[in-house]
C-alpha cells in the first residue's frame, strides 16, 4: 500500500556521514575555512532541493480525489450524519470525556513512539500487567521535566498529582479557549491569532505554522512553507476541544476540526482532525464506541487514503484476535510511514476500540501497547470512550489524583480546573441544543 524510498534515503544518510568525516579532515589539516565553504555549498544544494520538493504537484488523480477546500471535501464525502437533539448524562459524558483524554495521554507520554514488542519486553521488566492496567510502575528519564512544567515521575504509578502537561493536552485546552475567545463561528485566522497569543513552543507542523504566523504568514498560507509535516498527526490531536464543543453533533466537529486543522496541515492530515472530531462529537450519543469511528467515515473524502485506509482497519477488525496481531497488521500495512503520521495512529486507533469493547482500561491501556505515537491514541481513544461511557465508569484509580487540575504549557494558562473545563463546554452544547 505505501512504498517509500528506504534504500535511497539509507545510502543519502550514508553519504552525508561520509561528507562529515572529509570535514573533520580538513579541520585537522587546518583547513576550516575551506571546509566551511563546501559546507555552505551543499547547504544550499539542499535547500534548493527541498523547494523543487515541495513545488512538486504529486499525482493529478490522488489530487483530485484529496482536495483542501472544504466545499469539494463534504461534496467528496458521505455525510448524512445529523445532530443530536438531546444528550443524555451530558455533564457525566464531558467529565468522562475530558478525564479519559488526560488518563491515555498522561498513560502514553513515558513510552511514546515506542513499539509493541519493547513495550511488552518493558512491562515484564517492571512485572506489570501488559496491556497496561495502571500507570507505569517506573518511567524512564525520571528526572526530565516535561514541556518546562511537570516531572516525568508525574506520569509514574503513585506519583500522579493533577493531569500532568502534554501538547496532546495543551492542544484540547486551547481548542476549549478559542470557542470561549472567539465562539463557534471562529475562523482559520482566529486559530492563528490564538497560535500567537497562547502558545510558546509547537513541534513539527505546529512548529513551522508557528513560525510562519509570527513572519507574518496569513493564515490561510501558513500550512504551505516550509513544512513536510502536512499529513503527519498534529492536526488530529487538536480535535478534541472542538469535537467537545460540538458535543452530539458530528458534521459541526468535523467542520470545527476543518477550521482548526487547515491552519498547519493539508489533505490527510486536515481529515485526520475532521475524522476525529467527529467521531469525538458521536461518542456522546452512542451505546457502542465502535459506532462513533463508524459515523465519522462520513465526513471524510471516500476517495482520500485516510478513507482507504480506515476501511481497511474496519474490515480487518473481525481477523484481528489481541493486541500483538493488530500491531503487526499496521506494520505490514504501513511498512515505514512515520511513527507519528495520521493514517496508521488512525488504524490503531480503530482496532484499539474494538479489541477495548467497553472495557476504558483494556481500551486505553490497549492501544498504549500498541505502540507509534500512543500518548496520542491513547488520549483519543481515552476522550471516545469517556463520552460514550461517562466518568462513573472509568475506574477510580486512574484519575483519583487529578485534584480537578489539568496542567499546561499556554502563555498565562498554566492550569485549568476539569470540572469548570468540563462546566463551560456543557454550556455551549446546551446553547447549541437551545436548552
Amino acid at each position: 500500500m505505501y512504498e517509500y524510498l528506504s534504500d535511497e534515503m539509507r545510502g543519502l544518510r550514508e553519504e552525508i556521514d561520509f561528507f562529515q568525516n572529509y570535514v573533520w579532515l580538513q579541520c585537522e589539516y587546518r583547513n576550516k575555512a575551506g571546509a566551511a565553504e563546501v559546507i555552505a555549498e551543499l547547504k544550499n544544494a539542499v535547500l534548493a532541493a527541498q523547494e523543487k520538493l515541495a513545488a512538486m504537484p504529486g499525482d493529478p488523480a490522488l489530487k483530485a480525489a484529496e482536495p483542501d477546500d472544504y466545499e469539494t471535501i463534504v461534496s467528496l464525502s458521505k455525510g448524512g450524519n445529523k445532530a443530536a437533539k438531546e444528550i443524555p448524562d451530558l455533564e457525566k459524558k464531558m467529565l468522562g470525556a475530558l478525564t479519559g483524554r488526560f488518563i491515555g495521554c498522561m498513560l502514553g507520554v513515558p513510552v511514546e513512539g515506542w513499539r509493541y514488542p519493547d513495550l511488552k519486553k518493558y512491562a515484564d521488566e517492571l512485572g506489570m500487567q501488559f496491556p497496561p492496567v495502571d500507570y507505569w510502575t517506573k518511567v524512564p528519564y525520571p528526572d526530565v521535566v516535561h514541556y518546562g512544567v511537570d516531572v516525568r515521575t508525574h506520569y509514574q504509578k503513585g506519583c500522579v498529582d493533577g493531569a500532568a502537561v502534554d501538547d496532546d493536552v495543551t492542544y484540547t485546552l486551547l481548542g476549549y479557549q478559542i470557542l470561549k475567545d472567539y465562539g463557534p463561528d471562529f475562523t482559520t485566522a482566529d486559530v492563528g491569532e490564538a497560535w500567537k497569543k497562547y502558545l510558546p513552543v509547537a513541534c513539527t507542523a505546529e512548529h513551522e505554522t508557528l513560525q510562519n504566523l509570527r513572519a507574518g504568514i496569513p493564515a490561510e498560507k501558513a500550512a504551505e512553507h516550509h513544512n513536510p509535516y502536512v499529513l503527519w498527526i498534529g492536526a488530529d490531536i487538536r480535535a478534541d476541544g472542538f469535537a467537545f464543543g460540538a458535543a452530539g453533533d458530528p458534521h459541526l466537529a468535523a467542520e470545527y476540526g476543518y477550521r482548526d486543522g487547515f491552519l498547519s496541515h493539508r489533505r490527510g492530515g486536515v481529515y485526520g482532525e475532521m475524522y476525529f472530531a467527529a467521531a469525538e462529537a458521536a461518542a456522546f450519543t452512542v451505546d457502542e464506541p465502535m459506532d462513533a469511528l463508524r459515523i465519522a467515515l462520513n465526513e471524510i473524502p471516500v476517495g482520500s487514503r485516510l478513507y482507504e485506509d480506515l476501511t481497511w482497519a474496519f474490515e480487518t477488525c473481525p481477523s484481528i484476535h489481541n493486541w500483538e496481531e493488530a500491531a503487526a497488521a499496521v506494520d505490514a500495512r504501513f511498512g515505514e510511514q512515520a511513527r507519528i503520521h495520521t493514517n496508521n495512529n488512525a488504524c490503531l486507533t480503530v482496532f484499539g476500540v474494538y479489541l477495548g469493547g467497553r472495557d476504558f482500561t483494556k481500551a486505553v491501556g490497549g492501544t498504549v501497547a500498541l505502540g507509534c505515537d500512543n500518548d496520542c491514541t491513547g488520549a483519543t481513544v481515552g476522550s471516545i470512550m469517556g463520552a460514550c461511557l461517562g466518568i462513573d465508569n472509568i475506574p477510580e484509580h486512574w484519575h483519583k489524583d487529578f485534584h480537578d487540575v489539568v496542567r499546561t504549557y499556554m502563555y498565562g494558562k498554566p492550569e485549568y480546573k476539569i470540572s469548570e473545563v468540563a462546566s463551560d463546554l456543557c454550556a455551549m452544547v446546551r446553547a447549541r441544543l437551545g436548552r
